[in-house]
């Protein structure tokens, strides 16, 4: 039995994948805009030591845009599609069949979480080959178990915010207006300790500043030990916690102006 779902479950997630391959636009802004950042912030901006820890640009670039990566593969991508396809009615075509939901549901998670360590590894492999940016051997499961942790959680919280979106058309831009500045507050694009006071207070409550911390303690060589910031860990398993009862709750199948009506 537990077998059986198993196959189901990878069944999905290739399905799921096979889709995100096939997609030009995910594929362009899940892979290759944070490839296409940091060559171009390393070009524009150099590679001097930047940040708290004074650590070199491109040191600091590749954790940073790695934790846009997760972001983009694991919510803005599953927002996006959730409601396009609700919408159009697939997702109430797929829940007619003989297939559990939550083998529907878990199948996308997976392929978000594959997809983010993906990014990962691209950006990791171009940041020690072009820029000599040096993962210690030693935090590399705490990049692979914080990226997971943030997958987790932003799938969690695409399918709680897909309930609050009625159209297909209003997907991207909502999920771009909510997660835009959260990138400019929170240190993924640049270092945050400028910034006044009061903003870096906000970034503290959202998940994506500590996404982004738990994968830049991970790449700074001063760090020591695992690598993995508790705190951080716990901030993104709360935000899931609350984005699953959200989606409990909340979660339909069927499109938004049938469920109206």
């Amino acid at each position: 039995m537990r077998h059986g779902a198993l196959r189901l479950v990878l069944h999905q997630a290739r399905y799921d994948l096979l889709a995100f391959v096939r997609n030009r636009q995910s594929r362009f802004f899940t892979l290759i805009l944070p490839v296409l950042f940091l060559v171009i912030f390393v070009s524009v901006f150099g590679n001097n030591r930047v940040g708290p820890a004074q650590v070199k640009a491109s040191t600091y670039y590749v954790p940073g845009l790695a934790a846009l990566g997760v972001i983009a593969g694991s919510f803005v991508n599953l927002v996006v599609s959730i409601t396009a396809q609700r919408e159009a009615g697939v997702l109430k075509r797929r829940r007619s069949t003989p297939v559990p939901a939550w083998v529907l549901i878990t199948g996308r998670a997976l392929t978000a979480i594959v997809v983010s360590l993906a990014v990962m590894a691209v950006l990791l492999l171009i940041g020690r080959f072009a820029y000599g940016v040096r993962l210690p051997a030693a935090t590399l499961p705490a990049v692979v178990f914080t990226g997971i942790v943030g997958a987790v959680a932003f799938c969690c919280l695409g399918y709680a915010l897909s309930t609050a979106i009625r159209t297909a058309d209003a997907a991207q831009p909502m999920v771009q207006a909510i997660i835009l500045p959260l990138y400019f507050i929170s240190g993924v694009f640049i270092p945050n300790i400028r910034l006044p006071r009061w903003m870096q207070d906000v970034a503290k409550v959202f998940p994506v500043q500590h996404l982004a911390d738990g994968l830049h303690h991970a790449f700074d060589p001063a760090t020591r030990g695992t690598g993995i910031v508790w705190s951080d860990i716990g901030v993104l398993l709360l935000w899931a916690a609350a984005g699953l009862a959200i989606a409990l709750v909340r979660f339909t199948w069927t499109p938004a102006a049938a469920s109206a009506g």
